[in-house]
């Protein structure tokens, strides 16, 4: 299966201007059918406290976009983007659908970042999931989710994904931290990762990109460095599968239930 990241400069709180710039470069790209498309995290707005202006209603314009996108073609599409649930919360969430243009899943991201206010505009999810993309089946994440080894670890004790996918606005002060969490997530979980960064400033940071696709054994197999472009990688899932097998790791993944600790007696 191959998989396209989209690494790209995005257009402060204008949603047209950055679906023109998607739609251009998918164009460009020409994925075959059947392929996946990641964009970065809230990648029509940026990411944008001003949740009075951005946040949209569950089929919305960037929904509308994204389903137009995956049917055209023929390729499942995750993108991000500020979504206002039926309950009257805002999200920021991942969007998946389907080469027929249909709503895979809705991942809502569960570690908000309080230094960025975060936590004061958007409710965070509750649950990881997972969406069956062709052979695979891949759990996404979002940017700050990446700190948090236990929320990857929780999609792998329920499901073994064969892909993980963050989607981020990671600003480059902390671009190290990035690459070595993406590594040790693909290492840990014995799966592909692809994390998709942005590039360029907005009102508060500089991002430098740094897409990177890893495989299983966190080696990076594709980045887009620190300009604006398209990475591709074709995953072997066949080879995954015997790894897995000859290591099987995650069978000995445990729940850990919260009690009192124990301690020496002294005896």
């Amino acid at each position: 299966m191959k998989i396209f990241g989209f690494q790209f400069c995005i257009a402060w709180e204008d949603p047209q201007a950055n679906f023109a710039r998607v739609g251009a470069m998918a164009r460009d790209a020409g994925p075959p059918p059947g392929s996946l498309l990641i964009l970065p995290e809230m990648f029509a707005t940026g990411f944008s406290m001003n949740t009075d202006k951005i946040a949209e209603d569950e089929g919305g314009p960037t929904h509308a976009f994204l389903a137009a996108l995956a049917a055209e073609h023929e390729c499942w599409v995750a993108g991000g983007a500020p979504i206002r649930g039926k309950d009257g919360n805002i999200r920021n969430s991942a969007l998946v659908f389907s080469p027929g243009g249909k709503i895979a899943t809705c991942y809502s991201k569960m570690r908000l970042f309080r230094p960025g206010n975060e936590t004061e505009h958007y409710c965070a999810g509750e649950t990881p999931c997972v969406f069956n993309c062709g052979p695979a089946l891949a759990a996404p994440f979002i940017c700050y989710d990446l700190r948090f080894p236990e929320l990857f670890r929780e999609a792998a004790r329920q499901w073994q994904p064969h892909l993980y996918i963050v989607m981020a606005s990671w600003p480059s002060q902390r671009i190290a931290h990035w690459i070595r969490l993406l590594q040790a997530r693909a290492i840990e979980n014995q799966a592909f990762i692809a994390g998709i960064n942005r590039t360029g400033p907005d009102l508060f940071h500089e991002y430098c990109g740094r897409s990177l696709i890893a495989d299983f054994h966190g080696e990076i197999v594709a980045d887009a460095g620190t300009v604006e472009n398209v990475i591709s990688a074709e995953l072997d899932f066949n080879a995954l599968a015997q790894y897995r097998t000859a290591l099987p790791f995650l069978r000995d993944l445990q729940e850990v239930s919260p009690g009192t600790p124990k301690t020496n007696s002294g005896t």
